[in-house]
């Protein structure tokens, strides 16, 4: 059983029903709760695996039984961050990260605001509000998101910062991902952040984004792929892909992580445990390219299996 963030739910649950598909004897429960909850489940013990989109901290690990040695982050899976709307007769938006910045940070509060206006020349704005949607719970998603933000806008970097939870200048808030996805889709005037799977399943309008080389690009696996190709030794230290250079690049990219036990007391289920998360890395990833997540560059491949290999279940490794 595991618990934990919403960004790859989709994926999750597709891929496990197809491994459980496979070998009927293995049965795997997800619960989308949110990173921070997949983090906490984990610390208490009470999940066989926890899932998050940032991986643990030092003060994180050191709740885990065992401390830093009693853990290993594994990187699961590559998805992008969209930028959605609901604005009616605006078909295509573009938006650069500064304008984004100061949405989000309650100084552009009009649609037709000169700031958007100037980035959209030719389409006509309507003079209404803007109605922010943000995640309500320790997110993953927003980890991300206002990472990409603190990286385009000063203001945001030293005011809000960068965390999976942050004190909102403006807007309303919203549970896990399809909780963001549902009150933007039902609020005219509506702008939030969600995972593309989301997206494409609730038919939501995504903005096109400028990215680092000036080109304005909507979330895609392309643009995931293109955007993590640029760092090249992923570890659960330095794992931060947005806005990186790069003519296709979409700025908000980010791997999602899961965390497994170092060692495992029960034999049979510790192998079962690490041989699912072993076809996941591999085989699995058509699961997610098949629901707008990007297969994970060879290299985040290699060191996700080799953290698996440093598991033992029954005092024994079961990758070798």
């Amino acid at each position: 059983m595991g618990a934990g963030a919403t960004f790859p739910a989709p994926f999750y649950q597709k891929a496990f029903h197809d491994y459980q598909a496979k070998y009927p004897r293995v049965t795997v429960i997800y619960q989308a709760l949110s990173s921070g909850a997949g983090i906490s489940a984990f610390q208490k013990g009470t999940v066989d695996f926890g899932a998050s989109d940032v991986p643990m901290t030092d003060v994180d690990q050191a709740k885990v039984p065992g401390g830093a040695t009693g853990l290993v982050q594994v990187p699961t899976t590559l998805g992008v961050i969209a930028i959605t709307y609901n604005l009616s007769g605006v078909s295509k938006l573009e938006l650069d990260g500064p304008t984004l910045a100061n949405i989000f940070l309650g100084h552009i509060s009009k649609w037709n605001d000169p700031a958007i206006a100037a980035l959209n020349s030719g389409v006509s704005l309507p003079n209404s509000a803007i109605q922010v949607v943000h995640r309500a719970d320790s997110s993953g998603t927003t980890y991300h998101f206002t990472d990409y933000l603190s990286k385009v806008s000063d203001e945001w970097k030293t005011r809000v910062g960068i965390a999976k939870a942050v004190s909102w200048p403006a807007g309303v808030g919203a549970a896990q991902n399809a909780g963001v996805a549902q009150q933007v889709t039902s609020t005219s005037g509506a702008i939030g952040y969600n995972e593309l799977a989301y997206v494409v399943q609730a038919g939501m309008s995504q903005a096109f984004l400028k990215n680092a080389d000036g080109n304005y690009v909507q979330a895609s696996v392309a643009g995931a792929t293109a955007a993590a190709s640029h760092n090249t030794s992923v570890s659960p230290t330095n794992f931060s892909i947005t806005n990186e250079p790069g003519a296709t690049s979409y700025p908000i990219t980010a791997f999602s992580w899961v965390f497994l036990p170092t060692s495992i007391s029960e034999a049979s289920k510790g192998r079962a445990e690490v041989y699912l998360f072993k076809w996941l890395v591999t085989d699995g990833q058509s699961d997610g390219t098949s629901l707008q997540y990007a297969a994970l560059p060879t290299a985040v491949q290699n060191l996700a299996l080799a953290n698996l290999k440093t598991i033992q279940a029954g005092g024994k490794a079961v990758l070798t």
